[in-house]
């Protein structure tokens, strides 16, 4: 239902019925040096046309830009069905489920969003989501520790997302936890599975694979399972949702798959929103669900046999374990959580394979297109999802403020992450991008480089993998 502000009328009735002469006097505890006093910078008071006219020119002062940067947020399109059934006011008003009889709905979806999910990824079984990606890692590496019970230490490749490597650290530092940094092939930017071999002999509670990885390239992901496995490890999958449309979902990794998988909900229907709310998901084997955080969701049946939902699993230890609790799910993150099952449920199997197929074309293009410009360089050699990293004869930093006088937004600087690649540039496109749009990007950076093209031909060389 909508919000309806109380009249002056309404506020008089509510202040006598309590006994007393205004709203400042239920407040007249509060010290006056700790009160703000009147607010002086407020504007006026618009009418709906002034407030619709001054909200268009604030949306039109950021501009209509092309985007080519991911790094952990993509641009999808969303189905206009998506957030026009998530925001009726059955979704949008819901609550945390604690009462489940009074909250059915709101279960019945997270229920159908678990079994989405754990289809996704092949997993035994999905939580209700968590708060987003790079706190979703840091739960999956808690899980295995705790699960372990023996090893702190877990092996974290330099190929997971940057800052997804300093929220795990930030959370399991004081918990006494390592987290042993791995080295990437400069030649394919994966983790290189011969680096692995000094862990063998040294106890270690689990291994994350990232998938893509942040370089955008796939990983060896059965040979790096099977090795974390056979030495006493916990195989940590770093999924991007959408890829599991078209690569091996992290339950049927290697021979015996992956034993928890995590990663960021935004690409299954979030618009970017300057940075959130998003959601983190997390799905494990069915030998770990003690281990999880969050909560489940579970389908029953009443004393007459109907059907009908309850929380089957919730710790609510946040409120008595302090640093060792488990993350709990806000109500936020609840609603991208019912925009993301209404997206799969309208895009399907088929519609998220279609998604992923025609991200893949559209990175292979612009790849191709890119490195025909001379100065243009592919830096690994490997297959990518939809993003891949170019080096720049220009600094990455000025060309990005050129590209964005252009309105294209034109990847993502590595060199504050990963100096020792040079002047590199992590580039994305997903569906929604066009031909037009990629060849107004490569015309853009012909142009901003000076040095016009090279021949195509020389764009599809490779090097040798390592």
């Amino acid at each position: 239902m909508p919000f309806i502000p109380h009249t002056d009328a309404d506020i008089k009735a509510m202040l006598a019925a309590i006994g007393v002469d205004s709203i400042e006097t239920l407040f007249e505890e509060i010290p006056e040096r700790l009160r703000s006093g009147k607010l002086t910078r407020v504007p006026e008071g618009l009418n709906e046309m002034q407030i619709t006219r001054l909200m268009q020119e604030r949306a039109q002062q950021d501009g209509l830009y092309l985007n080519f940067i991911g790094a952990g947020a993509y641009e999808h399109h969303i189905p206009a069905a998506v957030w026009e059934i998530a925001t009726r006011g059955e979704f949008y008003s819901a609550y945390t489920p604690y009462q489940a009889e009074a909250s059915q709905g709101t279960l019945q979806l997270l229920y159908e969003y678990q079994t989405m999910m754990a289809s996704l990824t092949g997993m035994d079984v999905s939580n209700a989501s968590l708060y987003e990606g790079a706190s979703a890692l840091a739960e999956a590496v808690l899980m295995a520790v705790r699960a372990h019970k023996k090893a702190r230490r877990v092996l974290m490749p330099l190929t997971v997302h940057p800052v997804y490597r300093e929220v795990v650290r930030t959370i399991v530092r004081n918990q006494q936890i390592e987290l042993i940094e791995l080295p990437y092939c400069t030649e394919g930017g994966n983790i290189i599975p011969a680096s692995l071999k000094r862990f063998e002999n040294e106890e270690a509670a689990a291994l994350v694979i990232p998938q893509p990885n942040f370089f955008g390239a796939l990983e060896e992901v059965d040979e790096l399972t099977d090795w974390a496995q056979a030495h006493g490890m916990y195989a940590i999958a770093l999924v991007n949702p959408t890829s599991l449309a078209i690569l091996k979902a992290p339950g049927e990794w290697g021979a015996k798959g992956a034993d928890i998988a995590v990663g960021e909900g935004q690409p299954l229907g979030a618009p970017l929103s300057s940075g959130g709310p998003y959601f983190g998901f997390l799905a494990c084997k069915e030998s770990l669900v003690r281990q999880m955080p969050g909560r489940i969701i579970g389908r029953t049946v009443d004393v007459d046999g109907k059907p009908g939902f309850t929380l089957t699993l919730q710790a609510r230890e946040q409120h008595i374990r302090r640093s060792k609790a488990t993350s709990n799910i806000c109500t936020n993150q609840g609603l991208v959580v019912t925009a993301a099952t209404i997206y799969m449920s309208l895009l399907g199997p088929d519609g998220l394979e279609r998604v992923a197929q025609a991200c893949h074309a559209n990175t292979n293009a612009l790849i191709e297109r890119l490195t025909a410009i001379r100065g243009v360089e592919r830096v690994f050699n490997r297959p990518v999802f939809h993003e891949a990293v170019l080096r720049l004869d220009a600094p990455v930093a000025d060309t990005l403020r050129a590209l964005e006088d252009e309105k294209i937004i034109g990847g993502f600087d590595l060199s504050g992450h990963y100096p020792e690649l040079g002047q590199a540039l992590l580039v994305c496109a997903t569906e929604t991008r066009t031909a037009a749009d990629i060849e107004d990007y490569g015309r853009a950076l012909e142009g901003i480089l000076g040095r016009g093209t090279r021949p195509s031909k020389r764009a599809a060389k490779t090097r040798s993998t390592v």
